[in-house]
């Protein structure tokens, strides 16, 4: 449970109130040695503690949907779903085939649960892209470009990790939005009208992403900064 005490003490030696904002940083520093968390949102950052973002069950009542493939990249899927089903988020796998077996790139397997074809988006809370090289194979189907376009328009959230940054800018929803990828997808970020920065998170609105799978604790905790209820 949060210890607002705690988080009174933690502010105090910073000079802040619970509720203090500060100026836009473009470092990309997302956390402090697990005790105070700094998230970017539009043109600020607040101040949450920890505790916050690993309280259980934050998540509880929403669905995030994954698109998987062969040669995905085996850290980008998994780690991120056990941290949202910890969080107490039900995590779906959507592959071209359903019940398919789809072998990561480093050789483990995840086995699709839906058919990517006929998803309703309206059924789930966000969107995860991992890397890989499966985007490239998949950013060429027409209805994983509709699904990533409607959580885009809906406000809802679009995350993408190193590769996966390849499927937002297929689905053409990435002109104008601060974000990050691996550098190999840079020229191609701002090629599509992205505004690119090197940090191991980038969340501007209910776009979140990320370079590597040394960054996922940081691009998980985007993830539930922005879907968390701001009360929490």
């Amino acid at each position: 449970m949060y210890n607002r005490a705690l988080a009174s003490v933690w502010n105090e030696a910073r000079g802040l109130d619970s509720e203090s904002q500060v100026t836009e940083s473009r470092s990309g520093k997302f956390c402090e040695a697990g005790t105070g968390c700094i998230a970017l949102r539009s043109n600020t950052i607040s101040m949450t503690t920890y505790a916050q973002h690993t309280s259980p069950c934050v998540l509880a009542g929403q669905s995030f949907l994954c698109f998987v493939g062969d040669d995905y990249e085996d850290l980008e899927l998994w780690y991120p779903k056990h941290r949202l089903i910890e969080a107490g988020a039900t995590f779906v796998v959507a592959g071209q085939e359903s019940g398919r077996k789809y072998m990561g790139k480093n050789g483990y397997p995840c086995v699709s649960e839906i058919a990517i074809q006929g998803i309703d988006t309206s059924k789930y809370h966000g969107l995860i892209c991992v890397g890989g090289w499966m985007p490239d194979k998949l950013r060429r189907d027409p209805d994983v470009l509709r699904i990533t376009k409607e959580f885009a328009v809906a406000g809802k959230l679009v995350a993408a990790i190193c590769h996966g940054g390849w499927l937002p800018i297929s689905a053409k929803v990435y002109n104008g939005v601060k974000v990050t990828g691996s550098p190999g997808i840079k020229d191609d970020l701002i090629n599509a009208g992205a505004l690119f920065e090197d940090a191991s998170v980038v969340v501007d609105r209910h776009f979140v992403s990320s370079r590597k799978p040394d960054d996922l604790p940081d691009f998980c905790r985007g993830i539930i900064h922005v879907c968390a209820p701001r009360t929490c």
